[in-house]
């Protein structure tokens, strides 16, 4: 028993194995700071999440876990099958046993960090539309410009010593921002949305001197760039040198190649501005006096006029179709009196032949001819049905039995039933023989049948 004993305590739990390894991965210095190459592999982008992934090359893979702080401060969009270097500490989750790299750090091998970043954010925006949606235009005489850029740099000067030699009657206002490190996109962005909020800004003119891609890098920050897009004003962007291009530039209603070059697109010349005033306002007092000559000669055109030298010349016509009008209203009154007598003619007329006395004259003539033609009607009638009623007798008499039984015939029943062939009666059946006077009773002796031809 105590053998069997001493033999268990040998063996170790897995949870006892287990944390036993994590603490020589934890122990090892040489795994605490870990540099690798490799491809990214079973990545699947979790928003505002940790990032889990492994990292393989030709022989080997490794898991991978990129807690949220540090995937934040990466500037480019990790992707499947993109070669990456890594720097971070290996440790052993003990929940499968497996070991795996915590990262740290992580850039594209082979190309910056940020100029990966640079691209894949310029192809965002470019299939979004920001790049190519229409311009807006630049307002030829601004009143007010707002400027954002350090209110320390050299292109504030730079703008307002343009601007002040170009058009000094426009009023600049500048919104100072940060311009470099990791608060100038918020900064920058903040300062474009305050400008739409307030009333009177014709243009906005964001900027910065030259620099590396690290120092221009808050002009390719996407909140800068939604925040130019979504101004209502536009905005003229003039960031680095005339080589250097960032998504503001891209963005923007218009690049200047430099702060200088913005205030010159901004803003006209004023003594151009004053010269072309000067033309317009001898163009308006030649194209004046042109006008005043015309008119003076349509004036004396129309004193020359005979309304103004015989202005009784201007009512004869008029009184000409006075008189005719007049002509004409006779003759419409004349007429109309002689359709008025014509219709009173014509009611007069049927009120005499609707006089009652005529009337009931007329109606008893009618009935005294209706009551004649109603006695001939009724006389002739009788006359042609008692006609009929003779010719009908004539041939009811004609046709009656009587008279045929008159010239010596007779009929035969038996039974009140008048016998019509021999085959109805028996021999010794009583018949009775129907006259003209009278009738006799007889019985059969003999019956002979005509024989058939």
């Amino acid at each position: 028993m105590e053998r069997l004993d001493m033999e268990e305590d040998k063996y170790l739990t897995v949870t006892a194995l287990t944390n036993y390894i994590k603490r020589k991965f934890d122990a090892d210095p040489y795994l605490h700071r870990v540099y690798l190459v490799g491809e990214i592999s079973n990545f699947r982008m979790r928003m505002n999440s940790h990032q889990y992934f492994s990292l393989k090359d030709e022989n080997a893979k490794i898991s991978a876990i990129m807690f949220k702080s540090a995937f934040s401060k990466v500037k480019f969009q990790p992707e499947e099958g993109m070669k990456v270097i890594v720097s971070g500490r290996i440790g052993l989750y003990p929940g499968n046993g497996s070991y795996q790299i915590y990262v740290d750090s992580m850039q594209p091998d082979g190309v910056g960090a940020l100029y990966q970043a640079y691209e894949q954010l310029k192809a965002k925006l470019a299939q979004e539309g920001l790049f190519s949606a229409p311009k807006l235009a630049i307002p030829k005489y601004p009143k007010k410009i707002a400027i954002v850029t350090s209110p320390s740099g050299a292109v504030i000067r730079d703008i307002i010593t343009t601007v002040s030699r170009r058009f000094p009657i426009v009023q600049l206002v500048l919104f100072p921002a940060v311009v470099q490190g990791s608060e100038a996109a918020p900064s920058i962005a903040a300062q474009i949305k305050m400008i739409n909020s307030l009333e009177g800004f014709d243009t906005i003119i964001i900027g910065r001197g030259g620099g590396s891609i690290e120092d221009l890098w808050p002009f390719n920050e996407e909140v800068v760039a939604r925040a130019i897009f979504e101004s209502h004003l536009p905005v003229i962007s003039s960031v680095g040198h005339e080589t250097d291009t960032t998504i503001a530039d891209l963005v923007a209603d218009m690049r200047a190649a430099t702060p200088t070059a913005a205030a010159e697109l901004a803003t006209p010349v004023l003594s151009d501005i004053l010269e072309e005033l000067q033309k317009n306002r001898i163009r308006m007092v030649v194209a004046f006096k042109n006008i005043l000559n015309v008119r003076r000669q349509e004036v004396e055109h129309l004193e020359k006029s005979y309304i103004f030298q015989e202005p009784q010349r201007l009512y004869e016509g008029y009184l000409q179709n006075v008189d005719i009008l007049m002509e004409r209203l006779v003759n419409l009154q004349t007429q109309q009196i002689t359709n008025l007598k014509s219709q009173f003619q014509d009611i007069n007329s049927e009120l005499t032949t609707s006089n009652p006395i005529t009337k009931v004259k007329l109606a008893g003539q009618e009935v005294e001819h209706l009551k004649t033609l109603t006695i001939n009607n009724t006389n002739n009638l009788f006359y042609k049905y008692r006609t009929d009623l003779k010719n009908m007798i004539g041939t009811l008499d004609t046709l009656s039995p009587l008279k045929i039984m008159s010239r010596g015939y007779t009929y035969v029943t038996k039974n009140g039933k008048v016998i019509k062939t021999v085959d109805e009666v028996k021999v010794d059946d009583p018949i009775q023989l129907n006259f003209n006077d009278g009738e006799v009773d007889a019985v059969v002796k003999n019956i002979r049948k005509k024989e058939e031809e």
